[in-house]
């Protein structure tokens, strides 16, 4: 057995993750490809289901006795106070569409809701990046074999910052349209990446803030230990660290207060 923190767990993840990716890219642009329409106007298609039954039977079959929490069916309750937060495809949207910009989402949740593993596999990118409590921050990319350890970046101004989001529609829905205008008035650079891989750009310090007026936690468990992992944190609208605040605000630490500041 590993030494490495967690080395069992996220043997499972990456294995979720490799099974995850064989059903996503063998429907990516099919042509039969089914999509519906969910009661909250937002794509399913049957790769998203697909994927998330099977994540369903490995961790059922890993006689851990672990729960899964996932975006396309009812949880799954276990018995080891552990649970699998999934989201089989996270930017259903650009997948439907045949826009590479995907990714299977994992995380494995503590009873007290510690983050213990993050995987987040986005194929058609040809990049998986994974973390474990204590273990670092990793990225498996194109043309390099072995794992590259990953940081966020040292910019301390938002000035100099690049921020990144998936839409800026939403803010005003909170009320924080005027903030939210501040905010990008205030950066050096902004880009709309979108959904995990605005939050993991900043985990690789390409980015320096990502921010997200709604989310779920299966959207960004897995994203948000591998952010702090790299040495960067990840809270809510309201400052409380972790994904399960309805909304999301990534950076590399440095920057975090004055973008809470800026969006109050």
């Amino acid at each position: 057995m590993s030494t490495e923190p967690y080395a069992d767990d996220l043997a499972l993840a990456q294995t979720m993750a490799d099974r995850a990716d064989a059903i996503t890219m063998d429907r990516f642009n099919a042509r039969d490809l089914v999509v519906e329409t969910k009661p909250d106007l937002t794509p399913v298609s049957d790769a998203d289901r697909a994927v998330e039954l099977l994540l369903r039977d490995l961790v059922a079959s890993s006689g851990l006795d672990d729960g899964v929490l996932g975006e396309e069916y009812a949880e799954q309750v276990g018995t080891s106070g552990r649970r699998w937060v999934v989201d089989p495809v996270d930017g259903t949207k650009n997948f439907v569409r045949g826009v590479p910009v995907w990714a299977t989402v994992i995380a494995l949740q503590a009873a007290d809701g510690t983050l213990l593993v993050g995987v987040v596999s986005a194929p058609a990118l040809g990049r998986r990046w994974w973390a474990t409590l204590g273990g670092g921050a990793w990225v498996i990319e194109p043309g390099s074999a072995e794992p590259r350890r990953i940081s966020v970046s040292h910019v301390s101004s938002l000035g100099d910052a690049s921020l990144s989001f998936s839409d800026h529609f939403s803010w005003d829905a909170l009320g924080k349209q005027a903030q939210w205008d501040t905010l990008m008035n205030s950066v050096w650079r902004t880009r709309a990446y979108g959904d995990f891989w605005s939050h993991l750009m900043v985990a690789e310090g390409s980015v320096d803030i990502a921010a997200e007026p709604e989310l779920n936690l299966y959207d960004v468990a897995g994203v948000a230990l591998i952010v702090t992992e790299a040495g960067g944190r990840f809270t809510g609208l309201d400052g409380v660290e972790g994904p399960a605040r309805g909304s999301g605000i990534a950076t590399n630490a440095l920057l975090h207060q004055a973008v809470l500041d800026t969006l109050a």
